[in-house]
């Protein structure tokens, strides 16, 4: 079998299969974290809208900082730079445990926690996305997404499945330390990857303005990033809203308690996983826009299913089918930017991708939680998909060159 064919291939690079290798114990507790966050929130405000609130602050700054990180990718080490974003996080992890645990936590307390978090991911996002070309090269750059994808969706099975069991049994508290002491792995991981200290960018002596100016003008001329970014920003506004909508789904649709509530984000975590090694066995054909918009369709269609469902049996295969499409159309999207980019611009066009994923997630999380408190929860899932599909066909008739667009014409 050639490596091209072979869904491991990116493991030819051993700084690739370290950084993944570390990435994979750190994400288990990454889910740990934000499956506990979410339960935590609800427990304090019994309230959809503040819950929606939280997840708000939590990636406001990626909106409004998203630009600057990437110009700081391109001009310094990313290695050097995830080293200090991840120890960080652990530091925040550490600290939310004992908060947790003396029982001080109060929700200010936890929306303070949350923009910190916030902060600090905007910075580690585009600096770890664009820094997997380093260590795979353009080659393979396809297959490490999808295995990093793959690493990603393992840790959402297994991490809210333990959480939803710690949760009930032992407190929030332990899955906040847990994710605390997984950091130690992404940072042995990082110590070992040797891929030099010189940043990938070398003009230096630019003003960190004219720097984001000159890659924002960089991803409007090129018309597939283009395309990519503005599919995600529909995407991502009104489907990728499941932190605030799952647990809302759980408790007041299903009447199910924190184990329900971990075995179906286990469910999605299926999905994606199979999305995930889908996209890594496929990887010899490069990303189309037809996939993203497929994926974009069928997503918005579950969720319309989904709302109109109240059997939780048929809940947990419905979301096993939302984590394939979100992640089919997630991997694609992060693919296509990168693979559509040159090195020079790669961390300002990925700060972009950051931006619209993550910093449009305040956005989605207001209006899906308002949606589920003046309508109720299954409104919020049926209005969110519908929404999505109108505004993703008046974006489709807007493009005069649809029909180039919608062809399975090859990206790079």
């Amino acid at each position: 079998m050639s490596s091209i064919n072979n869904p491991f291939a990116a493991f030819k690079s051993k700084n690739f299969k370290y950084f993944w290798l570390g990435q994979c114990i750190s994400l288990i507790g990454t889910w740990l974290q934000n499956t506990a966050l979410s339960w935590l929130a609800l427990t304090l405000t019994k309230s959809a809208f503040l819950v929606g609130l939280f997840n708000a602050v939590q990636f406001t700054p990626q909106l409004f900082l998203s630009l600057f990180a990437g110009a700081v990718a391109d001009h310094f080490p990313k290695k050097k730079l995830l080293i200090l974003t991840q120890s960080l996080l652990m530091f925040l992890a550490f600290l939310l445990s004992f908060l947790t645990w003396r029982k001080i936590i109060s929700y200010p307390i936890l929306l303070a926690f949350g923009l910190f978090l916030g902060i600090i991911n905007t910075f580690d996002m585009p600096i770890r996305q664009s820094f997997v070309i380093e260590l795979a090269g353009h080659e393979l750059l396809f297959n490490a997404v999808a295995l990093n994808s793959l690493n990603f969706n393992l840790a959402r099975v297994i991490g809210p499945a333990i959480a939803g069991m710690l949760l009930k049994n032992v407190g929030m508290s332990i899955c906040f330390l847990l994710n605390g002491l997984s950091f130690i792995a992404v940072l042995i991981g990082l110590f070992m990857i040797d891929v030099g200290l010189k940043p990938m960018s070398v003009k230096k002596k630019e003003k960190v303005f004219a720097d984001i100016l000159e890659g924002l003008k960089y991803a409007r001329k090129n018309k597939i990033i283009l395309q990519t970014i503005t599919l995600l920003l529909i995407m991502n506004v009104f489907v990728m809203n499941f932190n605030v909508l799952i647990p809302l789904y759980t408790k007041y649709v299903l009447h199910r308690d924190e184990a329900g509530y971990g075995f179906l984000l286990s469910s999605m975590g299926i999905g994606a996983l199979i999305g995930a090694f889908f996209v890594a066995t496929t990887s010899k054909k490069k990303p189309t826009l037809k996939r993203l918009y497929f994926s974009l369709i069928f997503s918005s269609i579950i969720f319309v299913i989904i709302g109109i469902n109240k059997n939780y049996h048929l809940s947990s295969i419905l979301f096993v089918f939302a984590g394939f499409s979100a992640i089919l159309f997630t991997t694609t999207a992060n693919s296509t930017l990168q693979l559509s980019s040159s090195d020079e611009y790669r961390g300002r066009v990925m700060s972009l991708y950051t931006m619209i994923f993550a910093g449009t997630t305040p956005l989605g999380s207001l209006i899906s939680g308002f949606f589920a408190q003046i309508f109720s929860v299954n409104g919020a899932f049926i209005a969110c998909g519908i929404i999505c599909l109108i505004f993703y066909i008046v974006y489709f008739l807007s493009i005069s060159n649809f029909k180039r667009s919608f062809s399975n014409e090859k990206i790079v």
